[in-house]
């Protein structure tokens, strides 16, 4: 039996941010200080040379602490950013949640909101229309459909961007630490939710500081340590563990593959 297809390839992808000076300073003193030689610009990588394949079904983790550079690396695999170096190959449509509040209005209401957040996605109002009503079910917001956006909880807010996104079934669908908001309920809902979506066959990558919550849903993790990878593998428990013992203080991040028996 072949392998499923690969919905998303990234090689050698890296990241630069250039930060200057520049933003204190006026023109005229910029203009100054480039004639001079005094001005000054640090290159600092976000991400350097990550690579991996993910296929069709397929669930990625993305693991590593603040500032590992995973949400900046989301940014890219959705579309968002460039790369400074390497490329993105994307074979399939995507909906990314990255920032929750983003793509949302908050002086329309929640209906307008999740047609806007549907448009913007590249659904049609027919579809829009057909799926609306689960939607706004599976995001339990029957009772604030009226209301403007702004008037919502952090919560409630969060629940309906995923309700959108999980609800109009992507191929590719990419999450930032959305799993983790709303009360216990719901996110044992989000993650019945996310199974169902893996067992259709949409690839879905997953960035969460829950190793438990990683360990469970995925098939596949990538640990990235201040831009660097640090691993990219299949062994989602060994990858979790070795993480975790990091995390305690163990030392300098670092995977060794468990070789394969037989």
């Amino acid at each position: 039996m072949s392998e499923p297809k690969i919905m998303l390839s990234c090689r050698d992808v890296s990241i630069r941010y250039r930060v200057g000076d520049f933003k204190n300073i006026g023109l005229k003193e910029w203009v100054m200080r480039r004639l001079t030689g005094r001005y000054k610009v640090v290159d600092f990588w976000a991400d350097r040379n990550v690579s991996f394949d993910i296929r069709q079904g397929d669930m990625l983790g993305i693991v590593g602490t603040n500032g590992a550079g995973k949400s900046t690396l989301l940014k890219v695999v959705s579309g968002i950013m460039e790369p400074t170096k390497g490329r993105v190959a994307r074979n399939g449509r995507i909906a990314a949640l990255l920032e929750l509040s983003s793509g949302f209005d908050g002086d329309m209401t929640v209906k307008e909101n999740t047609y806007l957040r549907g448009a913007m996605l590249g659904y049609t109002r027919d579809f829009m229309d057909a799926t609306y009503g689960s939607i706004i079910e599976f995001a339990e917001l029957g009772e604030f459909e009226d209301r403007p956006f702004k008037q919502l909880s952090s919560g409630m807010k969060s629940r309906l961007a995923f309700s959108i996104a999980s609800l109009v079934r992507p191929e590719i669908l990419i999450l930032d630490e959305v799993l983790a908001v709303g009360d216990g309920a719901f996110r044992k809902k989000s993650e019945a939710r996310m199974r169902e979506i893996i067992k259709g066959g949409a690839t879905t990558i997953l960035v969460s500081h829950s190793i438990p919550q990683v360990r469970s849903m995925c098939n596949k993790v990538l640990w990235l340590d201040k831009g660097r990878q640090v691993a990219f593998s299949g062994d989602v428990k060994g990858v979790c563990d070795c993480y975790e013992e990091y995390l305690k203080g163990a030392g300098a991040a670092e995977y060794k593959p468990v070789a394969a028996n037989g």
